[in-house]
């Protein structure tokens, strides 16, 4: 019967067909056990078990479903925010604001020469105090640029406790 089939009997065994006699080591089989095990088979491919399917599925991707439109629309209500100029990302900000602490310092460290230059009767003392001072004010700049995040973690933390 298997040769008719073009398989070897192996696949007999495989497939878990029974046998209809078993003479040493040869096994026979008839037509209707290898023809009810291929509809079996076939009906267990199409028919999955009752514990592998969740009842419910439906109800499960309709939410992922919504909650995916909800944050397609968010993205979307951002980037037209965005677009409109009433939300700036926080990547830029800190950008921004690195240049312009960058901006301040190499500003504040021309002010003791200009001061000197368009002063020259002041006093050397006078002019290390503004310096010193300037230097403080440089560095609060340029470290700026540093703790932006954290200032924005800070911010977030305060508006979070004043909303709850």
């Amino acid at each position: 019967m298997a040769e008719s089939l073009g398989i070897t009997t192996q696949a007999f065994d495989k497939w878990g067909v029974v046998a209809v006699a078993k003479i040493g080591r040869e096994s026979f089989y008839d037509v209707r056990s290898v023809v009810d095990n291929r509809l079996q088979h076939q009906t267990g491919k199409q028919q999955p078990g009752s514990e592998e399917v969740d009842p419910l599925i439906g109800y499960k991707i309709d939410c992922e479903r919504l909650r995916l439109t909800r944050e397609q629309a968010d993205a979307q209500a951002r980037k037209n925010k965005v677009g409109d100029k009433e939300l700036v990302p926080v990547g830029f900000m800190i950008f921004a604001l690195s240049s312009l602490s960058a901006q301040l310092a190499s500003t504040l460290n021309t002010i003791p020469k200009s001061v000197k230059r368009k002063h020259p009767d002041i006093a050397v003392r006078h002019l290390d105090a503004v310096e010193t001072e300037i230097a403080v004010t440089r560095n609060a700049a340029v470290g700026l640029a540093d703790r932006i995040p954290e200032l924005l973690d800070e911010y977030i933390a305060s508006v979070d406790e004043a909303a709850g």
